[in-house]
């Protein structure tokens, strides 16, 4: 993998660059649209390509899951598998074996935990985070972590991060692919002197770019915003730098003035499942009664499949239950958000950021 730094902002440290792998050429910052269990709900690879995705997500949790590794391994590998041509990052499935299993049980080693689905028991430590990720065959791999919640107490997160760090090496000394790049996580919580003891630490261990994980996990967006500030001038300038599960437009570009590179969110999805659209006007609920008779475009400073499209023939389909609805909702959502990093982009080669900031701030206040 190369990463490039093209053009830094003037009046922050935002950054606009691109990072090069096997499989495709991604302009930064750059938001990765969710593909947990190998597709983007609703929609088709052609209708990504179509609104310009670069990289996707997997998640190794899931996958190991359904449909489980002995098909994709079959498959050629998770680009084979679901026929998309572009970089795929995969995360590690150490958020998901904490979040969604019904019981688990952490030794140093790794997690023993029961399956979401049918309460089968499993196992993920870092080598079998990383033996799934390489038989996936994704571009960038994610160390294997463990993400504390928050509020957590601060023993909790000094025992959870003398372990992330030490899974991290243990994943370090893991032979991937030839065409894999691996990822460190950072953790911490939200105590800056933890934060940057892991950023020390991780950074010399020489990863190929350096992830922040452990955010917008319930604390408020100030707070997130002063751990990155606390964080990041601890990694290496010349390495990608990804903040896990981020967020907004707002968080987004606050993120990137703070220095950050790459994101993703399933907040573009999710919120389109509830019939909610990010839009250049703000966030709309297209099933609010008054777009009834509402035949203007979604969006109509968006220049995609969805501006075809009324307010009102959309609401109908969500209200009908009609998986058009839902596929529309969603296109939108992501070809805002990848519109939007390409303005972001376009505003720091320009130094047009806080112009640009402001803009956004007055749409999308929070």
């Amino acid at each position: 993998m190369k990463f490039t730094i093209e053009k830094k902002d003037t009046f922050s440290k935002a950054r606009v660059g691109k990072i090069e792998t096997a499989h495709s050429v991604i302009e930064t910052p750059v938001f990765m649209p969710v593909g947990t269990r190998a597709s983007v709900k609703t929609l088709t690879n052609q209708q990504l390509y179509d609104i310009n995705a670069q990289i996707i997500l997997g998640n190794t949790y899931h996958l190991m899951l359904k449909p489980g590794m002995d098909i994709i391994e079959k498959a050629g590998g998770l680009h084979a598998f679901m026929n998309w041509e572009r970089s795929i990052l995969t995360d590690s499935g150490g958020f998901q074996v904490f979040s969604l299993s019904a019981l688990n049980k952490v030794t140093d080693d790794g997690v023993f935990f029961q399956s979401h689905i049918d309460g089968s028991k499993h196992f993920l430590g870092p080598d079998e985070s990383m033996q799934i990720q390489k038989t996936l065959g994704s571009d960038i791999v994610m160390a294997f972590d463990e993400c504390s919640p928050y509020p957590c107490e601060r023993p909790l997160l000094e025992k959870a991060l003398e372990k992330t760090n030490r899974w991290a090496l243990r994943c370090r000394d893991f032979k991937l692919q030839p065409h894999q790049n691996l990822f460190g996580i950072v953790q911490g919580g939200v105590h800056a002197d933890l934060r940057q003891e892991s950023a020390k630490t991780l950074s010399k261990m020489d990863f190929e770019g350096l992830a922040i994980g452990g955010l917008s996990v319930g604390e408020p967006a100030e707070l997130m915003n002063l751990v990155l500030d606390a964080t990041i001038p601890f990694l290496p300038e010349e390495k990608p730098r990804y903040l896990m599960g981020v967020g907004t437009p707002r968080n987004l570009i606050e993120s990137v003035m703070r220095g950050v590179d790459m994101f993703d969110c399933v907040m573009p999805t999710r919120n389109a499942r509830n019939g909610t659209a990010f839009t250049w006007q703000g966030k709309i609920n297209i099933k609010a009664g008054k777009y009834k008779d509402d035949f203007s475009a979604i969006d109509p400073e968006l220049d995609c499949y969805t501006s075809k499209f009324s307010k009102a023939y959309v609401r109908h389909l969500l209200n009908i239950d009609e998986v058009t609805g839902l596929t529309l909702v969603t296109l939108q959502n992501l070809a805002f958000y990848l519109d939007f990093m390409q303005k972001l982009r376009q505003a720091i080669k320009e130094e047009k950021l806080a112009e640009f900031y402001q803009k956004v701030c007055a749409i999308y206040p929070v």
